[in-house]
C-alpha cells in the first residue's frame, strides 16, 4: 500500500468523529522541563546524544524540530537547510544540490533535507551550528548521526523504562505550508507516527507545537493530543492566519487560540516583566516559554556574566516567578535544578 494511503487510514481510524470537540486535561502541575534539541548547550543539538544527555540530567520532555527527507521520513534538525548543522559541504557526491529555495517568503542557499533520502542523510554527521558559543560542542563534530523522529521516540521510550519516569516528546512542525506545497504534507506524517508509538490523547506525554495556525487546527481533527501554539516577538504566521503574534496576544487571540491549542510557548522576552502569563493562564492556556540559554548573547542584561556566561538559573526563577508551566532550555540540568528548587519553596 503506497505511503500516504496508508498513513490516511491509520489516521481515519483513530480520528474523532468531525466536529467533535477534543478534550483535554488543564489540571495545575509542577512547571515542565523542556530540553531544547535535546542538551545543546553541551553537545550538537539534535542528536540522539543531546537528547540522551538531557534524559540523564532529568529533562521531562524532549524537543525535536521535525522536517522531511525525499522518501517522507520525519528527522531533527533545526531547519531543512542543513550546510550548518550537518558535513554535507565536505561530500563531493551531493556538491550538485546545492541550491536556493524561498521558504515562508526568504531565500535561502544550501543543502535541504527535502533534496535526500534517509539512506543519503545518514551518511552525513551532524556539527555544532554555533560552535563560536559553544567550542565544547564543535570537539563532537562528525561523531553523531542526523536521527530520526522514530528513533528519538524509541530513546524517550526506552529510557522511560529504564528509569520508571515518563520522558515525553515536544515536536515542533517546521514550515507546514511550505512542505505542503511541495509535496510533503507533514501534518500526517507527524501524526502518524505517533500513533504508531501509542499515542494518540491528551494524557499521552507529547505536545505539538507549531508557529502555523491552520496546521495546528488540522492536526487537532486528527489526533487528541495537546497543541502549542508558539509565538514570537514580531512577524506572524508564514500561513497568513493571524496578522500578527501581537494580535494573537490580545485577550481576543489569546481567546482563538484557546479554541484550538492546549497552550501557548512565547519568545521568553514576551513574558518577562509583562502581564502574559496571567492573561493566558484566564483564556485557559498554559505557557511555555523559550529559550533559557546560559550564554550572554541569550541573557537579559541583568543576567549577564563574565566569560561570556551568566546566571541561567536566576533567569530561570524569575520566570518560574511569574507562574509559568514550563519552559525550554538548552542546560536542562540547570533548568531541572531551578525548577526543583523553586517548587521547594512555594508558599
Amino acid at each position: 500500500m503506497p505511503l500516504g494511503f496508508l498513513l490516511q487510514a491509520v489516521l481515519i481510524a483513530a480520528a474523532p468523529p468531525s466536529g467533535q470537540s477534543v478534550t483535554v486535561d488543564r489540571s495545575p502541575n509542577r512547571p515542565i522541563v523542556i530540553a531544547h534539541r535535546g542538551a545543546s548547550g553541551e553537545r550538537p543539538e539534535h542528536t540522539l546524544a543531546a537528547y540522551e544527555l538531557a534524559i540523564e540530567q532529568g529533562a521531562d520532555f524532549i524537543e525535536p524540530d521535525l522536517v522531511p527527507t525525499r522518501d517522507d521520513v520525519l528527522v531533527a534538525r533545526h531547519e531543512n537547510e542543513i550546510g550548518g548543522t550537518t558535513d554535507v559541504a565536505a561530500h563531493p557526491e551531493f556538491a550538485a544540490r546545492r541550491t536556493t529555495k524561498t521558504i515562508d517568503g526568504a531565500q535561502v542557499a544550501g543543502w535541504f533535507t527535502e533534496d535526500f533520502t534517509l539512506a543519503e542523510l545518514k551518511t552525513l554527521r551532524a556539527r555544532e551550528r554555533i560552535p563560536e558559543l559553544r567550542p565544547g560542542n564543535a570537539a563532537h563534530d562528525g561523531r553523531y548521526e542526523v536521527p530520526t523522529f522514530a528513533e528519538i521516540i524509541a530513546l524517550a521510550q526506552r529510557k522511560s523504562a529504564e528509569t520508571g519516569r515518563t520522558i515525553g516528546v515536544y515536536p515542533e512542525t517546521k514550515h507546514p505550508t511550505y512542505f505542503a506545497s511541495v509535496g510533503h504534507p507533514t501534518d500526517m506524517l507527524l501524526v502518524a507516527q505517533l500513533k504508531l508509538a501509542g499515542w494518540d490523547s491528551a494524557d499521552a506525554p507529547v505536545f505539538i507545537q507549531s508557529f502555523e495556525v491552520q496546521n495546528l487546527k488540522r492536526i487537532r481533527a486528527m489526533t487528541g493530543i495537546r497543541l502549542i501554539q508558539l509565538m514570537d516577538v514580531g512577524g506572524a504566521p508564514a500561513d497568513g492566519a493571524a496578522p500578527s503574534y501581537a494580535a494573537m496576544l490580545t485577550a481576543e487571540g489569546l481567546a482563538a487560540v484557546a479554541r484550538y491549542a492546549w497552550g501557548i510557548g512565547p519568545n521568553k522576552a514576551l513574558v518577562d516583566g509583562t502581564a502574559l502569563v496571567g492573561q493566558a493562564h484566564a483564556a485557559g492556556l498554559r505557557v511555555h516559554p523559550w529559550t533559557y540559554r546560559a550564554e550572554n548573547r541569550f541573557l537579559p542584561p541583568r543576567f549577564a556574566g563574565a566569560n561570556g556566561r551568566g546566571d541561567l538559573s536566576g533567569e530561570i526563577t524569575a520566570a518560574l516567578r511569574l507562574g509559568i508551566d514550563g519552559f525550554f532550555t538548552d542546560y536542562p540540568a540547570i533548568g531541572v535544578a531551578a525548577r526543583d528548587a523553586a517548587v521547594r519553596t512555594r508558599p
